[in-house]
């Protein structure tokens, strides 16, 4: 990743009371944009975020391999990080689950300088590769992932046909 410099971002563990709030809105976004994409209807989009996230979480927050973060500038709150954390036969890999900033914080280049402390975490732990998926739709968040380094590994299409 390769990020213009903007405001430095602290990144902390997301504490009990902030994953319990950040779980539930997650879960609901996650269904929503899955309907939105048009990959299924709203009530089977909902049955698919709530079961994909009891299969990658049963242990909440606990789960093996996955960290949450919040990131900080100064004390006020501008983002969040869910990442997974595993060895492959190459060396250490992420992939990000969910990275997300705020309505009230965006526009101010905190999406990009949380991409930069995810990217000096992850570094820092030696991993050799970040990955992602985000949903066709969402414009903002490719543009910013592809300024950030990210390349495309696969693509997936679909044509509505009424």
């Amino acid at each position: 990743m390769t990020v213009q410099a903007g405001p430095e971002v602290r990144l902390e563990p997301m504490t009990r009371g902030q994953y319990v709030a950040y779980r539930a809105l997650a879960e609901k976004s996650y269904g929503e944009n899955i309907a939105k994409s048009g990959m299924l209807p709203s009530h089977e989009a909902r049955e698919k975020a709530a079961d994909d996230f009891a299969c990658l979480l049963p242990n909440g927050r606990n789960s093996p391999g996955h960290e949450f973060f919040t990131g900080y500038v100064l004390d006020e709150p501008v983002g969040l990080l869910w990442l997974h954390f595993e060895d492959r036969s190459d060396g250490p890999y992420v992939f990000g689950y969910d990275f997300e900033v705020p309505v009230r914080s965006r526009r101010h280049g905190y999406g990009s300088a949380l991409l930069v402390a995810a990217e000096r975490l992850c570094r820092a732990r030696g991993v050799i590769s970040v990955g992602l998926s985000v949903f066709g739709f969402n414009d903002v968040a490719r543009s910013l992932y592809e300024r950030s380094g990210f390349e495309i590994t696969s693509q997936q299409l679909r044509k509505p046909l009424r």
